[in-house]
């Protein structure tokens, strides 16, 4: 099968490895980049359109797609994935479709479809002020969320506790989603929907990230992973465990409002990320992306519960259905962190053998690299990476990705 991967700016070198899973299970990848580098993928199946426009891009696919006769187009990138959509479309592959994209992509557009669709949401509003982000704050009642319309990764995502954090998180906010890596690497000539602030009221208990798939009629969570982080008021710390704790009808409870989400947001063929937050007992729907979730929650899912999220982007984009079931866990306990360091410009990283090759270590993936600049809040969200173990239980796997990644050396210059 060949398949084609699009970003319209390239994230660094972060989906290469997701890439090369899919060469592993059978695809012939080609990637397309509408800005990029030029030593991303083997030359005979790497293009570059030199623009993010996406009529270039649809040009330099419709071109390539004549020559090769692709099977099918996907993206890992939440910021492609408007301009995947219109690529589909014009080169008649699956696809979602250009509205169902946006919807799913623009913060504002998905929590519309929600209330429309009675999903159990927050309560929310865009503002343009700050003297409107006040008012919102003052409606809902503190602690509220502040965050990006086009935001991803927890950039610019801030919990705010009285008006004078308000003030200053919103100045903040406001001067950075305009720079921010996951709205430069849009594509141009798309409508992307409103690119903003929302204030959102603060959901006060446990949280959960899905990797699940919509085909037809119907929803399955293919895993679930908690979130069991100690929250501060920026949400950067990730520590996540699978499989999770919760019982089963707190699972068909989270079942439901993922596909009351799924419904709203028009989508009939897709594989999903979904984000699920639980207040006064009752699970209310963050987010639904259209693509899987960064980070190791890919190898969570594969050792916790049986599911490959990726082989479910690779036959979806061929429209295919993969091979799902509905939520089954394994005994297979595991632990996965963010790694973080402080701001600066990173002079060297090194993992030595005894991480990179433990017997305990479920996944390492280091995106940073010499020379790279690392913005931590409030005026980024940058990562060196992240780190998973796995374990007998929750505590055994987690000591185990703590120590790991304790011998992980990072230099920042002076």
């Amino acid at each position: 099968m060949k398949l084609l991967a699009l970003e319209a700016r390239q994230n660094s070198f972060y989906y290469k490895s997701r890439y090369q899973q899919l060469v592993d299970f059978g695809a012939e990848l080609f990637v397309l980049n509408g800005i990029g580098t030029d030593d991303l993928w083997p030359a005979d199946r790497y293009r570059i359109a030199g623009s993010r426009h996406v009529d270039d891009l649809i040009r330099h696919a419709a071109a390539w797609h004549a020559e090769e006769r692709f099977d099918g187009i996907l993206t890992f990138s939440e910021s492609a994935v408007i301009a995947t959509a219109a690529v589909a479309e014009a080169l008649g592959l699956p696809g979602i479709g250009v509205e169902a994209a946006r919807t799913s992509r623009n913060k504002l557009d998905m929590r519309q479809a929600h209330e429309r669709g009675a999903v159990a949401i927050p309560s929310f509003r865009l503002v343009n002020s700050e003297d409107e982000a006040l008012a919102a704050a003052e409606e809902f009642g503190y602690p509220v969320i502040l965050k990006p319309t086009l935001g991803a990764a927890s950039n610019f995502v801030f919990r705010i506790d009285d008006a004078g954090q308000l003030r200053e998180r919103y100045g903040q906010a406001r001067a950075g989603i305009d720079e921010m890596s996951w709205f430069t690497m849009e594509a141009d000539g798309v409508d992307l929907g409103p690119h903003g602030l929302l204030v959102e009221s603060f959901l006060d208990g446990h949280e959960h990230l899905i990797e699940a798939l919509v085909w037809d009629d119907e929803v399955y969570l293919g895993s679930i992973v908690d979130r069991v982080t100690v929250e501060g008021d920026t949400f950067d710390d990730d520590v996540h465990h699978a499989p999770t704790a919760l019982s089963p009808q707190q699972v068909a409870d989270v079942h439901a409002v993922v596909a009351a989400g799924v419904r709203a947001q028009g989508l009939t063929r897709s594989t999903l990320h979904a984000e699920v937050r639980f207040h006064q007992g009752r699970p209310h729907l963050l987010e639904i992306a259209v693509r899987p979730g960064g980070g190791g929650l890919d190898h969570m899912a594969r050792r916790s519960a049986g599911y490959d999220p990726i082989r479910a982007v690779m036959d979806v984009a061929r429209g295919v259905k993969p091979q799902v079931r509905h939520f089954t866990p394994t005994d297979v306990h595991t632990a996965a962190m963010v790694l973080v360091c402080p701001g600066g410009t990173i002079e060297s990283i090194d993992v030595p053998p005894e991480v990179a090759e433990s017997e305990g270590l479920l996944h390492i993936k280091i995106m940073a690299q010499p020379g790279d600049v690392i913005r931590r809040p409030p005026f980024g969200n940058d990562i060196l990476g992240g780190l998973g173990a796995i374990g007998t239980s929750f505590d055994d796997a987690m000591r185990v990705a703590t120590d790991l990644a304790g011998k992980i050396e990072i230099r920042l210059a002076p």
